[in-house]
């Protein structure tokens, strides 16, 4: 099952921007990653969220989930 997150990344620049990318990318699991905006991450595949919300705020800043639910 493939599951839609988008996450909300506090990130200040470009460099931020490419650390987030590479940090989703190398979870197990994903499918795709797209940015929405400024500050949204979008994720698609079957990768835990809380196991990437967790990554991600080790490796670039604050992170939210901000919805969770199925690919269609």
């Amino acid at each position: 099952m493939k599951k839609k997150i988008v996450l909300k990344v506090q990130m200040k620049c470009q460099k931020c921007r490419i650390k987030a990318l590479q940090t989703v990318s190398k979870a197990d699991g994903v499918n795709s990653v797209n940015f929405e905006g400024e500050d949204k991450v979008v994720v698609v595949g079957g990768v835990d969220a809380v196991l990437l919300v967790n990554h991600l705020r080790k490796k670039v800043g604050p992170t939210q989930i901000i919805s969770l639910g199925e690919q269609k």
